[in-house]
C-alpha cells in the first residue's frame, strides 16, 4: 500500500524571500550603491523633480512672474482657459500629437534602415556613420539656421535646384511662409538631427545579435525577411525601447528647431506646446496659462511613455 505526501514549504524557504529583499538593501545592494547614486540623484531633484513640483504649483496661481507681484490662487481656472478660450493650444497640441506620430516613424524607420545597412562590412562604413552621426551633435539653434538658410526663397537650396533642374515652380514654393507646409519643412531637419543619433544606437544594439542565432536560421532555410522579424528584432527590443523613449521625449519637447526657423508661424501654425508655453509664460507674462501648458505636456509624457515601458517590460519577462 502506497501513500501520497505532501511536503509542505519549509520555513527557511518561506523565509529565504523577505531575507533576499533585504539583502538588496544591505552592504551589496542599495545601500553600498547610495553614496554613487546621491550627487546624480541630489542634482535630479534640485534640477528636474523640484522644477516640474513648482510648475504644477503655478500652473494653479495667476502670476506675472515679476518680483514682488503678487500670485492669485484661481484653482483650475487656468487649465479652463487654455481648454477653452485659447485656440493656439490646440494647435500647438495637434501639432504636437503629429510630431511624435511622425517622429516614430520616420527617424526611428531611417535610423534602423541606416543601422542595418553600416553594420555590414562595406567601404567607407565608418565615414558614413560619422557623417550621419554629426547632426546629432550640432546645437539645435545652429541646425535651425543652416536650414532656414537653405529655405531662403531668395539664395536658398530651393532656388538654386530650380535653376539646375529647370524647376521654375521650385523657386516660388514659401518652405516656411506656407502655413501648410512650414511644420513638415522643420521636420525635415528634425529628421536629419536625430536620424544618426538612432542609427548608432541601433549599431550598437546590433553588436549584440548572435551570429550562431542567424547562421542558424539561415541554415533552416529562413530569408533575410524572416531573419530579421525572428532573429534581429527580438534581439533589438531593449535598444528599440530607449530608441523610442528617446524619440517621443525629444519630439514631445521640441523648441529650438523652432524657434530658430518659424518662431511658431506663420499665424501660430507652427506652434507647438513647449513653445507655447514657454511664450506665454515670457513672453505674455501669463505665468499661470503658461505652467498649465507645461503640466499638460508632462501629463502626456507620462500618458505615452510609461505605459509603453510596462508593456516592454511585461513583453520582456514573458519571452
Amino acid at each position: 500500500m502506497s501513500t501520497t505526501s505532501t511536503t509542505a514549504p519549509s520555513r527557511t524557504s518561506r523565509t529565504s524571500r523577505p531575507r533576499r529583499r533585504l539583502a538588496r538593501f544591505g552592504s551589496t545592494g542599495f545601500i553600498a550603491a547610495l553614496p554613487f547614486l546621491a550627487p546624480a540623484l541630489v542634482a535630479y531633484l534640485v534640477f528636474v523633480v523640484a522644477p516640474a513640483l513648482e510648475s504644477v504649483r503655478l500652473s494653479f496661481f495667476e502670476w506675472s512672474g515679476f518680483q514682488g507681484a503678487p500670485q492669485v490662487f484661481v484653482g483650475l481656472q487656468n487649465y479652463v482657459r487654455i481648454f477653452t478660450h485659447d485656440p493656439v493650444f490646440w494647435t500647438a497640441l495637434s501639432n504636437t500629437v503629429i510630431w511624435v506620430i511622425l517622429s516614430l516613424v520616420i527617424p526611428v524607420g531611417l535610423g534602423l534602415v541606416m543601422a542595418l545597412a553600416l553594420n555590414r562590412k562595406i567601404f567607407g562604413r565608418n565615414l558614413f556613420r560619422s557623417v550621419f552621426y554629426i547632426p546629432g551633435v550640432l546645437a539645435p539653434i545652429a541646425i535651425a539656421n543652416m536650414w532656414r538658410w537653405m529655405y531662403n526663397p531668395n539664395y536658398g537650396i530651393g532656388v538654386n535646384l530650380a535653376q539646375l533642374f529647370n524647376l521654375p515652380w521650385l523657386a516660388d514654393v514659401q518652405w516656411l511662409g506656407d502655413k501648410n507646409l512650414a511644420l513638415y519643412s522643420i521636420f525635415a531637419a528634425f529628421v536629419w538631427q536625430i536620424a544618426g543619433t538612432n542609427m548608432v544606437l541601433f549599431l550598437a544594439g546590433l553588436q549584440g545579435v548572435s551570429p550562431d542565432h542567424v547562421e542558424a536560421a539561415k541554415l533552416d532555410g529562413a530569408n533575410r525577411w524572416q531573419v530579421f522579424r525572428n532573429v534581429v528584432m527580438p534581439s533589438l527590443r531593449p535598444t528599440t525601447v530607449v530608441v523610442v523613449v528617446l524619440t517621443i521625449i525629444n519630439s514631445i519637447k521640441v523648441f529650438d528647431l523652432i524657434v530658430g526657423m518659424t518662431g511658431g508661424g506663420p499665424a501660430q501654425q507652427t506652434q507647438v506646446l513647449a513653445l507655447w508655453s514657454f511664450q506665454q509664460s515670457f513672453n505674455n507674462h501669463e505665468y499661470g496659462s503658461g505652467n498649465a501648458i507645461a503640466t499638460v505636456l508632462l501629463v502626456i509624457t507620462l500618458i505615452i511613455v510609461v505605459p509603453y515601458m510596462v508593456w516592454t517590460a511585461k513583453q520582456e519577462k514573458n519571452s
